[in-house]
């Protein structure tokens, strides 16, 4: 127990930065803990890495690094902070006491999705069939929604006042969100062998569970600020009836529409 709490301090370090601006827990804090958490990985338990270990604990860190990265770039941008102007509460809106409960839970959570990878390193199974199709996955999502991004940038230094329908977004309005929810599919099938009590399972399950209902809060409240930003063009509602949110050949079109999905 005690490398976990060793992981949980990491976590509960990186994403402290949510302190100067309170959306940070979830979003750079976010990013950076799972780098930590990866780092961590490989220093507390650098006696026992096998090949497939030392991969998934690096890729941990290259995600955590692109996204805590991505979403910096994104907070200097003048035209990103306009935009979001009015989107989000303010900072001095949310007490201490909110803030710690945000930050404390956040970085919980950070640490019971990179769980698997923790729980294959304290019962010594090493490398394996689900370690390697589970890194696989992982990073299968890791390109996915690196090339979601860089599609969008682009798209949006051509008109950065249309919605961007090209590339990966014809598929599903989401790629980014899928890209996660792939991403820690992987991280969650690569532990399915090496869980040895309910609690290790238990701890997985709510590690994964969680950050997908994350990732359909977050399609939801994209979803919101778009119809509200074009929700007149006649092009973006075609484009929103006919295009799947998140899940590729599911017709979910809208999360409005099952809150049961979302908070």
């Amino acid at each position: 127990m005690n490398s976990f709490f060793m992981i949980l301090v990491l976590s509960l370090f990186a994403s402290a930065i949510g302190f100067y601006k309170y959306v940070w827990f979830i979003s750079i804090g976010y990013g950076a803990a799972v780098a930590f958490i990866g780092a961590g990985l490989l220093v507390i338990f650098r006696n026992q890495l096998t090949i497939g270990t030392l991969f998934a604990s690096i890729l941990f860190i290259l995600y955590g690094c692109r996204l805590a990265g991505y979403l910096s770039y994104r907070e200097v941008k003048t035209a990103y902070n306009r935009r979001m102007k009015g989107e989000v509460k303010g900072n001095d809106s949310v007490n201490f006491i909110a803030k710690v409960g945000i930050w404390v839970s956040a970085a919980l959570l950070y640490v019971l999705e990179t769980s698997p990878v923790f729980f294959r390193l304290v019962n010594h199974k090493g490398t394996d069939l689900f370690c390697m199709i589970g890194f696989i996955i992982s990073l299968t999502g890791l390109i996915l929604e690196t090339t979601a991004d860089l599609q969008k940038n682009k798209a949006k230094k051509v008109n950065p006042r249309r919605f961007v329908d090209k590339g990966l977004f014809k598929i599903v309005r989401c790629p980014n969100y899928l890209g996660e929810m792939i991403f820690w599919t992987g991280v969650f099938i690569s532990g399915l062998n090496v869980y040895h009590n309910a609690l290790e399972w238990i701890c997985a399950l709510i590690g994964y569970l969680g950050i997908i209902y994350v990732m359909f809060g977050g399609a939801r409240r994209l979803e919101i600020r778009q119809d509200k930003n074009y929700g007149n063009d006649p092009e973006y509602i075609a484009y929103k009836n006919s295009t799947p949110i998140m899940i590729p050949f599911i017709p979910l079109y809208s999360v409005k529409k099952h809150k049961w999905l979302v908070a």
